[in-house]
């Protein structure tokens, strides 16, 4: 009876373990789509799209293309707003992930990813005011030229200090990924570099270098995102008993 009562409690175990399990890998398989939609639109609305519309430093332009390309600037926003969308759901989701692996990593990894979103939100709170003073029929265009210049500073300048919490929030999903051991050993270092990567690339930039080689720097955590986005999205994530 006892050796019978005794089996029963250890299927219970092993079904509610493979159950949590099951749930723990669609938590992560719904991050990676969160993640995949962060990089898809960070690459169409900031790469392609921006240059577009937002000239650094040539306030003039600008105003031509926001007057003359509407569509796209709108469009170009409408992004800004999906990025902004899909970095907050991706650190829930990550926070959801990683809550009862590493609780204080989760933490610090959805809050400073929020904190990225919210930066990335100023600079869409600044395109719209730049479109609306584009478009507006009571500015006199040097007032325009003016008032764009400075829309234009903060849309650099909140994706510029926004940098310095992405890289931050990579450093943790790499340490919970090296301690934990429920992803690939080196995933977890490549991300920790490209975030360190990040940071560095922030403050150098800030400190007024303008150099090629600055570039290489985010290179690790370019690598180290899209790995994550296919692990998460193919392997989800392994039990802890692997």
């Amino acid at each position: 009876m006892i050796h019978s009562s005794y089996i029963n409690v250890s299927n219970y175990v092993i079904m509610s373990t493979e159950l949590q399990q099951k749930e723990l890998v669609s938590t992560a398989r719904l991050t990676g789509i969160w993640y995949l939609m962060l990089a898809i639109t960070g690459m169409i609305g900031f790469l392609v799209l921006h240059s577009r519309i937002y000239v650094t430093n040539d306030p003039s332009t600008t105003l031509t293309n926001l007057t003359e390309q509407e569509t796209v600037a709108r469009i170009r926003l409408l992004f800004e707003f999906l990025i902004v969308i899909s970095q907050a759901l991706a650190a829930v989701w990550f926070y959801k992930l990683f809550k009862d692996i590493e609780h204080t990593s989760a933490w610090a990894l959805a809050i400073w990813g929020t904190m990225n979103s919210v930066a990335i939100m100023i600079s869409a709170m600044a395109m719209g005011g730049a479109i609306e003073v584009a478009h507006s029929t009571t500015l006199a265009v040097s007032e325009k030229t003016t008032m764009i210049q400075v829309f234009n500073q903060f849309i650099k300048h909140g994706w510029g200090v926004g940098s310095i919490f992405f890289g931050l929030w990579l450093m943790p999903m790499g340490y919970i990924v090296v301690a934990s051991k429920r992803m690939p050993l080196w995933l977890g270092r490549v991300l920790i570099i490209g975030g360190v990567g990040y940071v560095l690339n922030a403050f150098i930039g800030y400190m007024g270098v303008q150099a090629t080689w600055r570039e290489f720097l985010t290179l690790p955590a370019t690598i180290g995102e899209f790995w994550m986005i296919g692990y998460l999205l193919i392997f989800g994530i392994r039990s802890s008993s692997e």
